[in-house]
C-alpha cells in the first residue's frame, strides 16, 4: 500500500510574519518546498482546518495539518532490465546508464525503461515518488545518474540539486578544433517554432555549462563539461549554440562534416555515429543522510572510445 502520511503541529511564535510554505519548509524540513508548496495547493496541508495560499502568512500558534497519500507507482510494470550498479547503500544507488536506454515511461515509451527496471530490482521504489529518479539522462546519453531508495534521500538529493551542489561532469566529442575552454551562460527554453527542440532564448530558464578541452583532434575536440544548471538538452543546445555541436546529435547536430582527407574508415563511423557523443562521467554529492561527500565515476563506453581512437590515428596519419 501507498504510504500516509499525517502531521499536525503547532506552528511556534517565532514564525509569525512569515509565508505559509516558508513556515511550513522549517517546520518539515524533510520535504522539498516545491512538495510542501503542492501540498498547500491541494488543500492537504492545512491552517487550522483551513485551505490557505502558501504566500499566506502566519501567526504564530495555527494548527498546520498535513495529510497526504504518496502514490504508489502502481501502473508501471517492473520489468527484469540489467542494470549497472555503480555505488549502492540504503539511502541511494548511482547507476550507469547504457544508450538506448530511455529514464521514464512516456507517450511512445510504455515501458522497458529505466523506471521499470529499477520497479524489479528495488520493489520498495514502488513507494517513492518516480521510483527514485531525482534527474535525467537523455535516452541515448550515457552515464552516471543518482537515485534515491527512500522519500527522505529523495527530498535531500532533489534539494542538492536545486541548491547547484552536486558536481556533474560529463565527457563530449564536438564538431571543430576547439582553440580553447570556456563557459556558455546562456537560458534555454522551448525551440519558438519546434516545441520539440530546445533553444537559447531570451525567455528560457538561466542555463550554465563550463567547458574545458581535453584533446584536440584535426577537425574535432574532446571536452570535459561541467553544468551549474540542469536544463533539458543543456550540453547539447549549449555546445551547438557556439558552433562545436556534438558528434551524432541528431537534433542539434547539423550537416554531417568530415575530415578532408580522412580515411573510409572513419568517414563510416562519423557517419554511422548511433547517438550524441556525450557521457556522464563523473558525479559528486553530498550523502543525504551521512552528509558525506560520495563521488563516481564511469569509464567512456566503447562506441566514444573507439570514434576518440580513431580520430588519434587520423591525427597522427596527418602529422
Amino acid at each position: 500500500m501507498a504510504d500516509i502520511l499525517k502531521r499536525d503541529e503547532r506552528i511556534p511564535e517565532h514564525l509569525a510574519g512569515r509565508r505559509l510554505d516558508q513556515a511550513a519548509a522549517e517546520m518539515f524540513p524533510e520535504f522539498s518546498r516545491e512538495r510542501l508548496k503542492s501540498w498547500i495547493q491541494l488543500g492537504e496541508l492545512t491552517l487550522d482546518g483551513r485551505q490557505v495560499r502558501p504566500k499566506d502568512k502566519v501567526i504564530g500558534g495555527e494548527r498546520l495539518a498535513l495529510d497526504t497519500r504518496l502514490a504508489e507507482e502502481t501502473r508501471w510494470e517492473p520489468q527484469a532490465i540489467p542494470l549497472s550498479i555503480v555505488h549502492e547503500d540504503a539511502a541511494v544507488l548511482v547507476i550507469d546508464k547504457p544508450a538506448g536506454l530511455v529514464v521514464h515511461p512516456a507517450a511512445g515509451n510504455p515501458d522497458g525503461t529505466l523506471l521499470n527496471a529499477l520497479l524489479h530490482h528495488f520493489p520498495a521504489l514502488a513507494g517513492v515518488p518516480r521510483a527514485g529518479i531525482v534527474h535525467r539522462l537523455d535516452k541515448d546519453t550515457t552515464g552516471l545518474m543518482m537515485v534515491a531508495k527512500t522519500l527522505e534521500a529523495q527530498t535531500a538529493l532533489v534539494e542538492q540539486l536545486q541548491a547547484r551542489s552536486v558536481s556533474r561532469e560529463y565527457d563530449a566529442i564536438v564538431v571543430g578544433a576547439m582553440t580553447a575552454g570556456g563557459t556558455v551562460d546562456a537560458p534555454i527554453g522551448r525551440h519558438p517554432k519546434d516545441r520539440q527542440r530546445q533553444a537559447v532564448t531570451a525567455s528560457g530558464k538561466p542555463a550554465v555549462t563550463h567547458y574545458r578541452v581535453k584533446e584536440r583532434f584535426r577537425a574535432h575536440t574532446h571536452v570535459r563539461c561541467r553544468l551549474e544548471t540542469g536544463r533539458t538538452h543543456q550540453i547539447r543546445v549549449h555546445l551547438a549554440h557556439v558552433r562545436h555541436p556534438l558528434v551524432g546529435d541528431p537534433v542539434y547536430g547539423g550537416r554531417l562534416k568530415l575530415p578532408a582527407g580522412a580515411g573510409e574508415e572513419l568517414k563510416t563511423l562519423l557517419r554511422e555515429f548511433p547517438r550524441q557523443a556525450l557521457h556522464a562521467h563523473k558525479l559528486r554529492f553530498a550523502h543525504p543522510v551521512s552528509g558525506e561527500s560520495i563521488e563516481c565515476q564511469a569509464p567512456l563506453p566503447d562506441d566514444m572510445f573507439l570514434l576518440l581512437d580513431m580520430l588519434r590515428e587520423d591525427r597522427e596519419s596527418h602529422s
